[in-house]
């Protein structure tokens, strides 16, 4: 799995006493290597210790710097959407959801958030998100972006309310009691790359690759009040695999979703 990868932790060139200490906290919490920066390139840091990635806390965010390229949290499409369903709009996970206001989410594969996020703004102050990441940096990046972004877009307080946890979807399930939340949702990266979709691709190597499985799809099933919902690429056999019978998804879109729905779920 993608745990292998050696990422160390530094700061922006002059950092604050605060971007320090949060740097410092990061590479406690994470057990990841913490560099002075001086006036070095992030290159020559990553040169010098061997390091394949390089987490950097500047003064506007948290990145991870990997395979040339800086990865931060940014809502993103879940912008774009959440102006749509403004507007009135159909979201296709949304309607796949039957989700309404108070109702509560566990996303098991948060990955950047986006999903997670636009779930939180329909669900609203009386519902409640809760958004899984197997692999402890992207996590960590997600969680420091929903709690501090301040770019404009969506509001500040459907980024505050998802709840970040570091967990293996598979042990956190096992875990909770029957109908623990109204749905359940899994968007695992897919077993065949949409290279169109650039967002999660270069951090592939980072991600948990394993395959959905049965047995957690069980147990999702269990911990569902309502529906159990999988994101996966139209077409995919993977529905019929993980016992998805009914399927829906936009007539054109690339991606599709499958519902397991649960006795007396109406929506």
């Amino acid at each position: 799995m993608s745990h292998a990868v050696s990422i160390l932790v530094t700061t922006s060139i002059r950092p604050r006493r605060a971007q320090r200490l949060q740097a410092e906290e990061i590479s406690r919490t994470l057990g990841l290597p913490y560099v002075s920066r001086s006036r070095e390139s992030l290159e020559a840091l990553r040169r010098k210790s061997g390091a394949e990635a390089v987490v950097v806390v500047s003064r506007n965010r948290v990145g991870l710097v990997f395979a040339g390229r800086e990865f931060f949290f940014h809502p993103g499409l879940g912008k774009v959407r959440i102006r749509r369903i403004e507007a009135g709009k159909t979201d296709q996970m949304i309607q796949a959801m039957g989700l309404k206001a108070g109702d509560s989410v566990l996303d098991c594969t948060l990955g950047l958030g986006a999903d997670a996020l636009v779930a939180s703004h329909v669900v609203g102050a009386g519902g409640r998100v809760v958004g899984l990441e197997v692999v402890p940096v992207v996590a960590m990046l997600v969680r420091c972006g929903l709690e501090n972004y301040a770019g404009g877009g969506p509001p500040a307080e459907a980024m505050r309310r998802v709840e970040v946890v570091t967990a293996d979807h598979r042990e956190y399930l096992q875990a909770l009691e029957n109908d623990s939340f109204d749905v359940v949702y899994f968007d695992p990266m897919f077993r065949v790359p949409r290279h169109a979709s650039s967002a999660m691709e270069p951090l592939r190597p980072l991600a948990d690759a394993r395959a959905l499985d049965p047995e957690s799809v069980g147990e999702a099933v269990r911990v569902a009040r309502r529906r159990v919902v999988l994101k996966e690429r139209a077409g995919s056999p993977e529905f019929e695999r993980l016992g998805f019978r009914r399927i829906t998804g936009g007539r054109y879109s690339p991606v599709a979703y499958g519902i397991i729905a649960k006795d007396g779920d109406e929506a």
